[in-house]
């Protein structure tokens, strides 16, 4: 196997180890488990570069690319719902249009056509990163960071919860709306019967 699919693959046990440190309650398990993620989305763009440096881009390899990145996004968010940092409808949403449009994708791809990456699918991933991003920054000033003298830990705590709130309702909505995009332009391979 070659190295951007090890890259690729790798962000599957990092979910795992990442969950593990989110309900972790020793020191320096909020920070790990932040450092971890930044790490996950370093091989995201790592087995991209190295794949188009040496010419290995495969249908696997894009394949799962988008498949690591849905499991890794929504593995953290359903660990964010067990922490009780986000509402579980929101993440049912989420949830409900991955799968709708993996498998829109799945059935445009047996009727030969290939439903590609569009900007809004895009801004949808980078605002889920960000949202993520934040919830778990906040555990390590909330946590890992609460015995340093003064109120600032406290307050850029709080700072990252509404930050991570306000991401994540944007997070939301652009999953939907990049959905209805999608919908919109390729929605007819789905229901129209008969062959391409």
């Amino acid at each position: 196997m070659n190295l951007p699919n090890l890259l690729t693959l790798s962000r599957i046990p990092l979910m795992f180890v990442i969950v593990w440190l989110m309900r972790g309650n020793f020191a320096g398990a909020a920070i790990a488990a932040f450092l971890l993620f930044v790490i996950a989305g370093l091989t995201d763009w790592a087995d991209g570069y190295f794949a188009r440096k040496q010419g290995l881009v495969s249908n696997f390899g894009i394949l799962m690319d988008a498949l690591t990145d849905k499991i890794l996004m929504l593995g953290l968010m359903i660990a964010l719902v067990d922490v009780g940092q986000v509402h579980i409808f929101l993440v049912l949403l989420i949830l409900g249009r991955e799968f709708m449009i993996t498998g829109m994708r799945l059935v445009a791809a047996t009727k030969g056509v290939v439903v590609s990456a569009e900007s809004s699918g895009k801004q949808k991933t980078v605002t889920q990163i960000m949202a993520v991003g934040a919830y778990l920054l906040e555990d390590v000033f909330r946590n890992d960071f609460s015995g340093v003298e003064g109120t600032w830990t406290r307050q850029t705590a709080d700072a990252l919860d509404w930050a991570g709130m306000i991401l994540f309702g944007l997070c939301v909505f652009m999953t939907l709306y990049s959905g209805v995009k999608y919908f919109r332009k390729y929605g007819e391979l789905v229901f129209l019967e008969g062959e391409s």
